[in-house]
């Protein structure tokens, strides 16, 4: 048991030293865990996120000061007051995605009960921002116009149904918070599967998984130190990533117990490992496994509960996505990071991944010599 640890061990090392030595795979694995999470968790949601707006502010009143004033972060930058005679220059050269002009006499007509209107003015270009933009700042002054109207911040046709809500984790309903733990969980899942199948190919193109086999060791030594090296590449990527940009950069509290995270992140990363040598197994070349890999990875990103949540899926599907140890990370990982769940509401989560990835390695195992036979 001591000689195959060491042998383990030793084979271990020798992959960290080929995935440190290959710079690509290096400059890749740092975009993924850094701006690739950026860009990803600052993408178009259902939210507005930090748009910039223009005030023209032509009645100088207390309601006009409300109606700027109610313009704030995270959906919107603080609004610039700006002249009506600069309106299209700054639109055209990008300034301002919204402008907002609010015209003479404004809170004189809405004490009058006159008609009153307010300009909104949007950059199109991007359409699914500037749409939901509207509507934000249309709520947000028909609000203003509505307290000011009243003498209160009662509603002047109070709603029958008073409904109260209550958001736990993310209260201000900010995307970027959902959309970087996702898309960490998914940087991970797709590395570690492309860094342990392209190590186990890597070994059949040089020729020295022959050498391997020659040598006092048996497949089940070979795999797990694939394993560990590359898990541990990844881990340390994930940690660094997790509390330098998610919790540092971005700001984004964790609700739950770190350790427990990053202990089903190892036990995931074992799973994911796994599933990257059986795809390794069965591939005769880096080409057939960059296919592969586009049939399993994506299915597994979509089929996970970060893009849709899975009660949502189709009910033919469902069933199957059971045997995605994606969808049980997932699942453990939002409970953690968004509502604080513990070990006791995890830990199913935590034996499934187990017995799934051990259910993937056992199948490589079996794979592994067949495989080398029939190149021979």
């Amino acid at each position: 048991m001591i000689g195959q640890l060491h042998n383990i061990f030793w084979l271990g090392t020798k992959e960290l030293r080929s995935v440190l030595r290959d710079s690509v795979m290096l400059i890749f694995i740092i975009w993924s865990f850094s701006l690739g999470i950026t860009m990803k968790s600052a993408a178009g949601g259902d939210t507005v996120n930090n748009a910039s707006v223009g005030i023209v502010d032509q009645d100088l009143s207390g309601l006009s000061g409300r109606i700027a004033n109610a313009l704030f972060p995270p959906y919107f930058q603080d609004p610039r007051m700006i002249d009506a005679s600069e309106i299209n220059a700054a639109m055209n050269r990008g300034d301002f995605m919204f402008v907002v002009v609010i015209p003479p006499n404004f809170e004189a007509d809405i004490i009058k009960g006159n008609p009153a209107t307010v300009q909104i003015n949007a950059d199109a270009t991007a359409v699914s921002q500037a749409g939901l933009g509207t509507g934000y700042i249309q709520n947000i002054v028909n609000d203003e116009v509505q307290r000011f109207a009243s003498g209160s911040d009662a509603s002047a046709e109070p709603a029958t149904i008073n409904l109260i809500q209550r958001r736990h984790f993310n209260a201000a309903g900010i995307a970027t918070w959902f959309n970087s733990i996702v898309s960490l969980l998914d940087q991970l899942t797709m590395l570690t599967i492309i860094l342990t199948g392209a190590a186990l190919l890597r070994e059949r193109e040089h020729g020295t998984i022959e050498h391997l086999m020659v040598m006092p060791l048996n497949s089940f030594q070979i795999a797990m130190a694939k394993i560990w090296a590359n898990g541990l590449i990844i881990l340390v990527c994930f940690v660094a990533s997790f509390v330098l940009l998610i919790e540092g950069y971005l700001s984004v509290p964790l609700s739950g117990s770190f350790l427990l995270l990053m202990a089903g992140t190892v036990i995931y990363l074992f799973a994911a490992a796994a599933i990257g040598l059986f795809l390794g197994t069965i591939s005769k070349s880096m080409a057939q496994f960059a296919l592969l890999l586009i049939i399993t990875i994506f299915p597994m990103q979509m089929l996970s509960g970060g893009m849709a949540p899975a009660e949502s899926q189709p009910d033919f599907i469902r069933p199957f996505t059971w045997f995605l140890p994606s969808r049980h990370y997932m699942s453990f990982g939002q409970a953690i990071a968004f509502r604080g769940a513990g070990l006791d509401v995890v830990w199913r989560d935590f034996l499934t991944i187990a017995g799934l990835g051990a259910a993937f390695l056992a199948a490589s195992l079996l794979l592994f010599r067949r495989s080398l036979s029939t190149e021979k």
